[in-house]
């Protein structure tokens, strides 16, 4: 199976220059826990409801911070036409829940999750890629610089 077949395709986008407040609103909405950032067409973030409580709440940002402030720069990605195993594994190496989903011209054509693995893929392969996601280690990220990421690219690239 491929992940054009198992991912979402309805995807909201939150812009950079929005606000924090604003995607979080979004957030909401859609009962997500992160948005694609996107600007001139271009997939520039991502922002979580983990980078608005951490890079923005806990230092007492207001609510009027925009999104490119707290946003995440480093975007992993996948291609729609990559085997969902492979994404499978490569979320588990990387400890990411979900991830943006791009054609081969790098336009943003949908969001994979572990729901969305869960549903279309094997139960033994969908199972391991969450064990390994929620095992615990490594050093945490949250940092505006990031420290001990896997790239050492701010750009953003595909995951596998």
């Amino acid at each position: 199976m491929r992940v054009r077949e198992a991912m979402t395709q309805q995807v909201r986008i939150a812009s950079p220059d929005q606000t924090i407040c604003e995607a979080a609103r979004l957030m909401a909405e859609i009962d997500a826990g992160s948005l694609p950032v996107g600007e001139n067409d271009h997939l520039v973030g991502i922002i979580t409801d983990r980078d608005i409580a951490i890079r923005a709440v806990a230092k007492e940002k207001p609510l009027s911070t925009k999104v490119r402030e707290v946003m995440s720069k480093e975007v992993l990605y996948c291609f729609d036409d990559q085997p969902v195993e492979e994404i499978a594994q490569n979320m588990a190496d990387v400890k990411v829940r979900r991830m943006p989903v791009v054609n081969r011209e790098k336009r943003l054509v949908g969001i994979i999750s572990v729901g969305d693995l869960a549903k279309a893929e094997n139960p033994a392969t969908t199972g391991q890629a969450v064990a390994d996601i929620t095992a615990p280690g490594g050093p945490h990220t949250q940092s505006k610089s990031q420290p001990g990421s896997k790239s050492k690219s701010r750009e953003q690239k595909p995951a596998a």
